[in-house]
C-alpha cells in the first residue's frame, strides 16, 4: 500500500535547501548594506541654527525647509541649501570625486555632507531629510541592491507556470490512483513522490549561493559589487570607466610646476607663497605651503588678510606679497606678462590650477598645482 516508502526526510530536506538558499540571499544583502550605512553616515549629526539673531544647537532631523544655520570652517554642511551671506570654498568630492574645491558665494547652491573647507557660510535650508541629494543617492544605492540578477528573475517566472502545473499533475495521480481502486495511503505516496520529484530544489540553492560567492569573493579582492543583476551582466563588460580622484590619483593637491620672470628666483617665489599660504586652510595652500616647507624655514607673516574666492596677501621681510587667483591682481592694478600668461593658460588647458605670485608692485611668478598621479595608476590599468 506504499506505507513503508513514506520519505519525510525527503520533504525535509527539499525545505532545508530551499530556506538556506533565501539565508545566504538574505546575509549577503545585509552585508552589503554596510555600503547603505557608510553613505548615511557622511552627513551632519546637528547644526547651528539661527532663531531670532541667536545660533541654536539642534538634531539634524528637527532641521525644517526654510531654516538659516551657519556653517563654520571645517564643518560639514546640514543639508542641501542656499548660501545667504558669506564666501567660501566647499569640499564636494564626496558627491563629486573631485578634489579641488568649488568657490562659493551667496545666491550659490549647496549640497549637504560637503564639507565647508573656508569662510563662515549661512545657508537656508531648500531640502531635508528623505529630499537630500545624499538620501537620494542612499535610495540609489538601496535600489540596487534590492535587484535580482537575470536567472533569478528567469526562475521566478518559470515556477509561475511550473508550480501550478505540477501541483495538477499530483492532484491528477492522487484522482487516478483512487479511481483505480488503490487505498488512499498508497495514492498519496504517489502524488507526494510527483511533488519530491519535480521540485527543483537545486535551483533555489545553486542560484543565491553562486551570487554569495561571486560578490563575497570581489570584496575580498576590494571589488563592491551592488546587486546580484550587476554580477551576472560583468559577462558583457568591454569597457572599464575609472574614477580619477583617489582612484588613478592620490586625491591631495601637490606642487607641480613653478614659473618665474627674468630675474626672479623660484626658491624665493615659492619661499614668500608658502609664508604666506601657511596661514591658510585652503587645499591649494596647503600643497604650496607643504612644498616650500620641505625647501626650508618659512619667514613670519605680518597684516595677513584673506580674500574670499580670490586668495591671500600680507607683508613678508618688507614685502608687500600678494598669492591668488589673476582677479586677485586686477584689484591691484597687477597684470601678468606674456610668458607668464601663457604658463598659466598651459596649465588650465591641462586640467591644473595656476596660482599667482607678485610682491612689490610686479607679478613674479606663477605656481602650478595638481592632484598626483599614483605611482602604481599606470601598472594596475595595464593588468
Amino acid at each position: 500500500d506504499g506505507a513503508g516508502n513514506i520519505y519525510l526526510e525527503v520533504a525535509a530536506g527539499v525545505t532545508m535547501f530551499v530556506l538556506a538558499g533565501r539565508y545566504f540571499e538574505k546575509r549577503s544583502k545585509r552585508q552589503a548594506g554596510a555600503a547603505l550605512r557608510a553613505l548615511l553616515e557622511l552627513g551632519a549629526k546637528e547644526v547651528a541654527v539661527l532663531r531670532n539673531g541667536t545660533e541654536t544647537q539642534i538634531p539634524i532631523a528637527q532641521l525644517q525647509v526654510g531654516d538659516s544655520f551657519v556653517v563654520r570652517p571645517g564643518e560639514k554642511i546640514a543639508t542641501d541649501g542656499v548660501i545667504t551671506t558669506g564666501n567660501s570654498a566647499v569640499d564636494a568630492s564626496m558627491l563629486t570625486g573631485e578634489s579641488l574645491p568649488v568657490e562659493v558665494s551667496e545666491g550659490d547652491a549647496v549640497t549637504g555632507a560637503t564639507v565647508n573647507a573656508g569662510g563662515r557660510l549661512i545657508v537656508r535650508a531648500t531640502r531635508v531629510g528623505s529630499d537630500t541629494q545624499l538620501a537620494r543617492m542612499a535610495q540609489l544605492v538601496e535600489d540596487a541592491q534590492s535587484g535580482k540578477a537575470q536567472v533569478q528573475r528567469l526562475a521566478d517566472r518559470i515556477s509561475g507556470i511550473f508550480v501550478p502545473i505540477v501541483i495538477a499533475i499530483a492532484v491528477a495521480v492522487l484522482g487516478g490512483w483512487i479511481g483505480a481502486g488503490f487505498p488512499l495511503s498508497a495514492a498519496f505516496t504517489a502524488a507526494v513522490a510527483v511533488l519530491i520529484i519535480a521540485c527543483p530544489c537545486a535551483l533555489g540553492l545553486a542560484t543565491p549561493t553562486a551570487l554569495l560567492v561571486g560578490t563575497g569573493r570581489g570584496a575580498q579582492l576590494g571589488i563592491l559589487i551592488k546587486g546580484p543583476e550587476v554580477l551576472e551582466s560583468t559577462r558583457a563588460v568591454d569597457t572599464i570607466v575609472l574614477d580619477k580622484t583617489g582612484t588613478v590619483t592620490t586625491g591631495t593637491m601637490t606642487l607641480h610646476d613653478i614659473v618665474t620672470t627674468p630675474g626672479t628666483s623660484s626658491d624665493d617665489v615659492l619661499r614668500l607663497a608658502g609664508a604666506l599660504e601657511h596661514a591658510s586652510e585652503h587645499p591649494i595652500a596647503r600643497a604650496i605651503a607643504a612644498a616650500a616647507e620641505q625647501a626650508g624655514p618659512l619667514p613670519s607673516v605680518e597684516s595677513f588678510t584673506s580674500v574670499d574666492g580670490k586668495g591671500v596677501h600680507g607683508v613678508i621681510d618688507g614685502h608687500a606679497v600678494l598669492v591668488g587667483r589673476e582677479s586677485l591682481l586686477a584689484d591691484w592694478s597687477l597684470h601678468l606678462d606674456d610668458t607668464l600668461s601663457a604658463a598659466k593658460s598651459a596649465a588650465e588647458q591641462t586640467g591644473k590650477t595656476a596660482v599667482v605670485v607678485a610682491w612689490d608692485g610686479h607679478v613674479q611668478g606663477v605656481l602650478v598645482v595638481a592632484d598626483t598621479v599614483k605611482p602604481t595608476s599606470a601598472a594596475a590599468i595595464a593588468q
